[in-house]
């Protein structure tokens, strides 16, 4: 069906979470409702103070603007604007931004009739920022262990962390967050282009059903878990990655504190071959 002859069925009242009727409206192809409206004004509101303090650097550079958390010696207290305070406010403004873009998702999944798939997935993504901002620092005790808004500056956050113990490739929640982020691109590489070579055959050729996708996978590995399978797979793979990353963050600097390689004494300790002549204590 054309999505304009179906944008009547669309536009039914209802579905909202707040407002009712008074929030239920559009501008032009978009559904706006109350979250559409608070989504506008903390988006602005963040976006205006990013501005604010490109002023008090004074530069316009994209690459040099950088809006800092507060010093450590402030703890989880208020810093005043130029000393962090306008990092806070526009962490409260982006989490406000996330969270009522993924509200306006429910409304509009309500509207629709359709299950809450994408709001719940939009959520992991926003728990992630929510560990990298709050969680983490909360649980460290200072909001100058979180990262700041600036290209530059974020970069050096990440390596500056990621160096700070040791090499964060040896966190194993990092580990299995990798594994899911390449396993995600795998999937959805192969899906893409099955899909792909399906609806474009040859010249003269008719296009290629689901049964032919199924087949060529049944053949190529083995096992098909069909059109539905592939998306429910995808969908796994990407919310672990975003969640396995919160993890791996997280327990950086709470639960542990020594390079990441130490971690993994256990394994060399393990009974079966620690004596073994030759081997780490052998």
């Amino acid at each position: 069906m054309a999505l304009l002859s179906f944008e009547r069925k669309y536009r039914v009242p209802g579905g909202t979470l707040v407002g009712g009727d008074l929030f239920d409206f559009w501008v032009g192809p978009f559904y706006v409702g109350f979250f559409g409206v608070t989504t506008i004004f903390f988006a602005g509101l963040g976006t205006l103070l990013i501005f604010y303090s490109a002023t008090l650097q004074g530069t316009w550079n994209p690459w040099l603007i950088s809006v800092n958390p507060p010093p450590l010696s402030f703890g989880l207290g208020p810093a005043p604007l130029e000393m962090g305070g306008l990092w806070q406010v526009i962490t409260i403004c982006a989490l406000g931004a996330f969270i009522s873009w993924a509200l306006r998702e429910v409304e509009i999944c309500r509207k629709l009739g359709i299950g809450l798939h994408i709001p719940f997935a939009f959520s992991v993504a926003i728990f992630a920022y929510f560990t990298l901002q709050v969680i983490r620092p909360v649980l460290m005790g200072a909001w100058g262990h979180a990262f700041p808004y600036g290209i530059w500056s974020h970069l050096d956050w990440v390596s500056y962390t990621g160096y700070l113990y040791g090499n964060f490739h040896y966190n194993p929640a990092h580990m299995v967050a990798i594994t899911f982020f390449f396993t995600t691109c795998l999937a959805l590489a192969l899906h893409g282009s099955l899909i792909l070579s399906a609806v474009n055959p040859e010249k003269g050729k008719e296009i290629r059903s689901a049964e032919h996708e199924d087949t060529f996978f049944r053949d190529f590995i083995g096992y098909s878990i069909g059109p539905l399978g592939i998306h429910r797979l995808g969908l796994f793979l990407a919310l672990n990655a975003g969640f396995w990353s919160a993890v791996c963050i997280v327990i950086s600097g709470t639960v542990w504190f020594d390079q990441w390689v130490v971690w993994w004494d256990w394994y060399v300790q393990l009974p079966w071959w620690v004596d073994i002549p030759g081997g780490v204590n052998g």
